[in-house]
């Protein structure tokens, strides 16, 4: 029987002090397929969702910057030459890709060398980068860290170093994603999801030769609650700790690039900080939490337009429903 009075399900539905997930989801969708809708009838279309291309062949058509396509061509040709990896996502057509996301936001600036403009925004520091001893890799992976010697390594979406300073920078981008990768073999069916902390044996990846738990203890995770939990936290959320292991062992700060209006990655409120990076963070050992960071799409936009050199940023607020984000004036010396 549906109830009408003021604590009606529907009604506290309202109240609910939260952004959800869907709402911006259904924002990035309009805002894709109606920058689609302007580029027709160049490309196809899906008949249904018209915020994805009909082909992924046309993944192109999803990327602002005809230059930043032409570097990104080049850059998986000579990586695949020389025996490397350089995967293009399985949905890199779909207006919500996150890969194109980042394509579109750094791909620019790495096709014209302009490196600088994007560190100060990706890892703020009260030490300058330098603006001559920078470069940057997408798709960095390394198989040795792992020991995977077989299928895709882990790779993370972009890696920024400066050379002289040792200084690194792995960024994970995520866009309309409702969580970090679960474990594949826990989602295959193949494992139950109990924690192997105290007997690596029972992990199948482990079996196989992949270091991660071996990396787990190395780093001090099994200390804390991630050690003691009846439940493998890696059945839910490998990829945050893959990836962040991996920037472990390469000396690099692990950045979370996320737009602001999701509310799947930090979305702080009167309960205090929400969100998976809040929850995982607090899993992390205490002397290895400064190595983790999340920095927002809107802020490294922000800092884009300020300086009145990147037009291109215009066009990528358009392409993600961020028209209403404000432009400052250029800075002046």
């Amino acid at each position: 029987m549906q109830s009408g009075g003021a604590n009606n399900s529907r009604r506290l539905a309202q109240t609910w002090p939260y952004p959800r997930h869907i709402r911006f989801e259904r924002a990035l969708r309009l805002a894709a397929a109606r920058w689609f809708a302007e580029r027709r009838p160049s490309f196809a279309l899906h008949p249904r969702y018209p915020y994805i291309l009909a082909k992924w062949e046309d993944w192109h058509a999803n990327i602002i910057d005809d230059e930043t396509v032409r570097y990104i061509q080049a850059a998986r040709e000579s990586r695949l030459a020389e025996g490397g990896t350089f995967p293009l996502h399985d949905y890199l057509h779909h207006g919500l890709s996150s890969q194109a996301m980042l394509f579109n936001l750094m791909g620019p600036l790495l096709a014209r060398d302009e490196l600088y403009a994007l560190c100060q925004p990706l890892a703020p520091s009260s030490c300058p980068w330098s603006s001559t001893d920078v470069h940057a890799e997408l798709e960095f992976s390394d198989r040795d860290v792992f020991h995977e010697d077989t299928g895709q390594p882990t790779s993370v979406d972009l890696a920024v170093i400066e050379s002289g300073a040792g200084r690194k920078v792995f960024v994970e981008a995520k866009l309309a994603e409702k969580a970090f990768g679960g474990c594949s073999v826990f989602l295959a069916g193949d494992c139950d999801g109990r924690n192997p902390a105290q007997r690596f044996s029972m992990c199948y990846l482990h079996h196989i030769g992949r270091k991660y738990w071996d990396l787990l203890a190395k780093w001090g995770f099994l200390e804390s609650a991630i050690g003691r939990d009846s439940t493998c936290v890696l059945a839910s959320h490998y990829q945050f700790f893959r990836e962040l292991l991996f920037s472990l062992e390469h000396g690099a700060t692990f950045v979370l690039l996320s737009d602001r209006r999701s509310p799947t990655f930090a979305c702080d409120g009167p309960d205090g900080r929400r969100g998976l990076m809040a929850f995982l963070a607090d899993l992390v050992p205490p002397q290895i939490r400064g190595r983790i960071a999340i920095v927002h799409v809107q802020d490294v936009v922000q800092s884009l337009k300020r300086s009145g050199q990147h037009p291109w940023a215009i066009e990528f607020c358009r392409k993600y429903g961020l028209e209403g984000l404000p432009s400052p004036l250029p800075q002046t010396t």
